[in-house]
């Protein structure tokens, strides 16, 4: 072989070594709220991994409360930051996200087998634009041996709950022991505290985006939780109070009722917790005479439009949106399914038995107001509400200054 020959060889076979693809791993980073169980979500994604060779997926989390997610997600998404590829937003996000052109959209993906409520939620203008993570609506926490002991069943009506309350604190004749803990602080939560007993009296906020307000609604939802505090079945300082302070409170044995989402129940079970065993779940009481209503939540799976794995991203959110994985994150984490069928699944019945009762909770949930601006009508509620509970300004006058404030907003 000639030099030229030869040189013509290793100059083409090093062409053909440099061309070769390099096998590197794609790398995704999923950002999952901190109160969200992000070490089983870990479980799952190992399972994504093993059965996916070539994708490697690293969480990032953060913020215990919906506001601190959004505010953190609103940075990065306005900066283009494509470090984040998956999000999980609040059932009241993907909306907005969509209308700011920061999440894609799963064009095709037929979403039949969700429950109803969350493809509405994630359905824009036609598009799909993000895709269930895991049901979730508000529910009554309550200690059922205290309960039991004083010969008491779950309450209807909140007159029950007061009065049931009263009775087993001062039987217990414990200083620290609250009979009713909810959300006061001026958070997402304090959204869905003013708004129970509101829809509970046959009325509604917003319809078809015009506000529909009504005023003595309004006062009697607001004088409700002031009452609480005021009569000292509620910490007096409940305006303090924020969603993972009231999980918290029960699950220390500190709380005979309390208002909260489902993730609150498999940290009651806890081998950490002071309650496990003797806890109750039931529907949320209404007001004298009205209905039983509660707050629909949940959260989705979006994809970053400025994420460089659009494909991946995609389908790793498909996968964490599966059947498979709302049941595993049923068995595993407590969440509670998307899909309707799977509540009647034996593995989750038996390991989450609640569960039977929950579908009927979840399925008859109300929506927060849908209107573009709900950022808007959040912040007005939920600091109202806060001032009320911190008794800054009357329910009389917190009613009057949501209205004005709605006006304002929805016009």
């Amino acid at each position: 072989m000639t030099f030229s020959k030869l040189t013509s060889l290793l100059l083409c076979g090093g062409a053909l070594a440099f061309a070769s693809p390099v096998f590197a791993d794609t790398e995704l980073k999923v950002y999952i709220s901190s109160q969200h169980q992000p070490d089983v979500w870990r479980k799952a994604l190992d399972q994504y991994e093993a059965k996916t060779p070539g994708v490697k997926v690293a969480i990032e989390t953060g913020g215990n409360t919906s506001e601190a997610q959004a505010q953190y997600l609103n940075t990065v998404m306005s900066a283009k930051d494509s470090s984040l590829d998956v999000l999980i937003l609040d059932v009241i996000r993907p909306a907005q996200f969509a209308a700011a052109g920061w999440t894609s959209d799963f064009s095709g993906k037929d979403l039949s087998g969700y429950l109803p409520a969350y493809v509405e939620a994630n359905t824009v203008d036609g598009k799909v634009v993000a895709l269930p993570a895991f049901a979730d609506a508000q529910f009554l926490y309550y200690r059922k041996d205290l309960l039991d002991k004083y010969g008491l069943q779950p309450p209807k009506t909140w007159d029950e709950l007061k009065a049931a309350a009263k009775k087993i604190t001062e039987g217990e004749g414990r200083p620290d022991l609250q009979g009713l803990s909810f959300q006061g602080k001026a958070i997402e939560g304090a959204v869905c505290t003013f708004l129970l007993p509101y829809w509970s009296q046959g009325k509604a906020l917003v319809e078809n985006g015009k506000l529909t307000f009504d005023h003595d609604a309004a006062v009697k939802a607001l004088s409700l939780w002031k009452s609480f505090a005021d009569e000292g079945v509620a910490k007096k300082n409940i305006a303090e109070v924020a969603t993972d302070d009231t999980r918290k409170e029960f699950q220390a044995g500190n709380v005979v009722f309390a208002v909260n989402w489902s993730y609150a129940w498999a940290k009651s079970q806890g081998e950490d917790s002071a309650v496990s065993g003797k806890v109750g779940v039931a529907r949320l009481p209404s007001v004298e005479g009205g209905e039983q209503s509660t707050c629909l939540g949940g959260w989705e799976w979006g994809v970053s439009a400025y994420s460089e794995h659009q494909d991946e991203a995609k389908k790793l959110v498909e996968y964490l949106s599966s059947q498979e994985v709302s049941k595993f994150m049923a068995i595993n984490g407590a969440l509670l399914p998307t899909y309707a069928d799977l509540y009647k699944d034996a593995e989750i019945a038996k390991a989450a038995p609640w569960f039977a009762d929950a579908l009927q909770v979840v399925e008859t949930a109300k929506p927060r107001p849908v209107t573009p601006r709900y950022n808007e009508v959040s912040e007005v509620i939920r600091t109202t509400v806060n001032a009320v509970l911190a008794g800054v300004v009357t329910p009389e006058d917190g009613a009057t200054q949501i209205e004005a404030r709605l006006k304002r907003i929805l016009r």
